[in-house]
């Protein structure tokens, strides 16, 4: 019977190839746009654990520091709790870093006629102490010292980054619900339309002796394969969009701290059974009006 499922079903997907495939692109669309959504999101979560895995503040010292003192608010700061790194960074190095992290855009740099960093303390801090109040108090009271111009340790930057990751999940939560719910009822009308066009031919099935579940299962077969057809079509797509995309942008130029991923196979196997299951439920809600279970 299996088989005999299976051959019905491919041959039904055959005998109305323009309908189903219009249901295909549409489940490869709906696939296309959640896989958009979760690749973004799955980098953004990233930068956001890379960044808390070495905290760090930068220290920017004041004009006209002399060494000594320097090297007295180095030590000051190395016993601080917490730390637990400390590193000088005067402000020649810090150019030459900088210039080799903008190298793409190196005629910016060279049109300076002087320098405009200033001398920096570079402090890591223990990752089991990463909470930001704790963080925060460490950036206040090494600011209070009058060595010291300004402290950056990226709050607000990365709190507006953190709630707008939020956001950008909560949306595409509710646009893969919008869409797999979209996906079901394309799948509902298609199975429909064919089992209308049919019907003649499963009411003699039926006076002959076949079975609910004989009639049921070519259509389950089908909704599970145009499922699985459309979110293998939209992932493919978005690899080779990814694909192109990370070939023809030097990434290294543009974001040196983390390298982009593609979505993980956990996550591509998750959105190929979401995919096949709305196949299946709209198989399920269109043939229940039309057979008893």
């Amino acid at each position: 019977m299996k088989f005999f499922a299976l051959k019905r079903a491919l041959r039904d997907l055959k005998n109305n190839m323009v309908l189903h495939s219009v249901t295909v692109i549409i489940i490869a669309l709906s696939v296309l746009i959640v896989g958009t959504f979760t690749l973004f999101s799955s980098n953004a979560a990233r930068v956001i654990r890379t960044w808390e895995k070495g905290v760090r503040l930068i220290v920017y010292i004041a004009d006209g520091v002399p060494t000594a003192d320097i090297d007295t608010l180095k030590n000051d700061i190395s016993r601080m709790e917490g730390v637990t790194e400390v590193h000088f960074i005067d402000k020649q190095a810090a150019l030459a870093r900088l210039t080799e992290r903008m190298k793409w855009q190196a005629s910016l740099l060279e049109s300076l006629d002087h320098n405009p960093l200033p001398d920096a303390l570079e402090v890591w801090i223990d990752p089991a102490r990463k909470k930001w109040e704790t963080i925060e108090m460490l950036a206040i009271h090494i600011q209070s010292s009058h060595l010291v111009a300004d402290v950056e340790y990226g709050q607000s930057w990365l709190k507006r980054f953190t709630g707008v990751l939020n956001l950008f999940r909560f949306s595409g939560v509710m646009m893969a619900m919008v869409f797999f719910l979209a996906a079901v009822f394309i799948v509902a009308n298609t199975i429909r339309l064919v089992f209308y066009s049919r019907h003649e031919e499963f009411r003699i099935m039926r006076l002959v002796g076949a079975t609910d579940r004989f009639i049921k299962a070519p259509f389950y077969l089908e909704g599970l394969i145009q499922g699985a057809v459309g979110a293998v079509l939209g992932i493919a797509v978005l690899y080779a969009v990814f694909t192109a995309l990370t070939t023809s942008i030097d990434l290294d130029a543009v974001v040196n701290t983390f390298s982009i991923e593609f979505i993980p196979v956990k996550t591509l196997f998750i959105i190929l059974l979401c995919s096949m299951f709305a196949g299946w439920l709209g198989c399920y809600i269109s043939l229940r009006q039309f057979l008893k279970e």
